[in-house]
């Protein structure tokens, strides 16, 4: 394996569309939501060990998921465990991981990807990556993989690149906010639009020098701290100045801003898993296009349900059709499909009325 070749995990997120399962305590990413035996989290990171060194696999992640990540990844030590002392978005966790890196090898190329996305060929992901690695290794360019799109979907940001050249690195022109449905057809019409999967590879030296151009500030805050990155005294460190940092992604910050960013039409299929939704749209399903994790499960004249448990549990459907049905320990959910963007905002009334009891 290449020593240059690492990684940055992003697992910070509560993923609050996905309750009752996910909860503040315990997020999506560190739940087996296939139903496949791993984690999100494991499934990720044994994707990503298959191009790159254990040890060179970073998490970042909030303070207090320090023991459940340790816990699902008994590969790694707790250094390479890089804990927000506050949500500031995701540049800053993107610039503290990088300067970490860079201080321990300055020749490093990096991957930073979500924890959470379901990409079903790895062997492809494999080959996307490692041309983006050698791209990034010879030449001063920030990378991002874009997904082919399958339909004009409304929920996912695009990436417009230029349409000249044979090469299938291609230079970003712009990112575009998600769309509404006549602009993402107009996209897809174009032909040089891709959706935006959050997947980006840059050399170090590369991401820093970004930094250093459109996001002085921050990079000064933590560059101040260079001689204790690594170090016992780093922890401190961060708890003082991370909290200080502007709260900004890497697209607003770096990505929208540079001059140099490029990108590669990944040759796997993807999806994001963000709503239940989305899950459903991944598992098996029977002749009645009924899904199902872990349950044991009994239809009738039921159909496009979904249906989660926490436990081996028999569920017993009766006249019921696209509807998600997840049962978990104190809470039982019975939710319309075509109403699942609504369950962040069932989260706010159910806090309102039971506290944060059920959360």
């Amino acid at each position: 394996m290449n020593k240059n070749y690492y990684a940055v995990i992003m697992a910070g997120g509560i993923g609050s569309r996905f309750w009752p399962v996910s909860t503040q305590d315990f997020p999506k990413q560190f739940h087996d939501m296939l139903g496949t035996g791993q984690t999100l989290l494991q499934k990720t990171f044994s994707r990503l060990n298959k191009i790159i060194p254990s040890e060179n696999i970073y998490i970042l992640t909030n303070e207090m998921y320090l023991e459940i990540t340790l816990k699902q990844l008994p590969e790694i030590s707790e250094k390479q465990v890089v804990l927000e002392p506050a949500m500031r978005n995701t540049a800053p966790c993107i610039l503290l991981s990088a300067l970490k890196i860079k201080k321990e090898n300055p020749n490093a190329v990096m991957l930073v990807a979500p924890s959470d996305h379901w990409i079903e060929d790895e062997n492809a992901f494999a080959s996307d990556i490692k041309i983006c690695f050698d791209a990034a290794e010879k030449d001063n360019i920030l990378l991002t993989l874009g997904i082919e799109p399958s339909f004009p979907n409304t929920g996912y940001g695009y990436i417009e690149s230029d349409k000249n050249g044979a090469s299938e690195i291609k230079k970003v022109k712009q990112f575009r906010e998600k769309p509404d449905y006549e602009t993402a057809k107009q996209f897809l019409a174009a032909g040089n639009f891709l959706w935006n999967a959050g997947i980006f590879i840059w050399s170090v030296k590369s991401i820093v020098a970004s930094f250093e151009n459109h996001l002085s500030e921050m990079n000064l805050l933590f560059s101040k701290g260079m001689a204790v990155l690594n170090t016992s005294e780093e922890k401190k460190f961060i708890d003082l100045n991370y909290p200080e940092a502007e709260n900004i992604s890497i697209d607003y910050g770096i990505l929208e801003k540079a001059n140099n960013v490029y990108l590669k039409k990944a040759t796997f299929d993807w999806n994001d898993l963000g709503t239940w939704g989305a899950l459903y749209d991944k598992l098996d399903k029977d002749e009645n296009n009924n899904s199902v994790v872990n349950a044991d499960t009994y239809f009738k004249d039921s159909k496009n349900n979904m249906v989660f448990a926490n436990t081996k549990k028999l569920v017993v459907l009766d006249g019921i059709e696209d509807y998600i049905v997840v049962d978990k320990e104190e809470v039982l959910l019975l939710f319309p499909k075509k109403k699942e963007q609504e369950i962040k905002q069932l989260l706010s009334e159910v806090s309102n009325k039971f506290g944060k009891k059920y959360l």
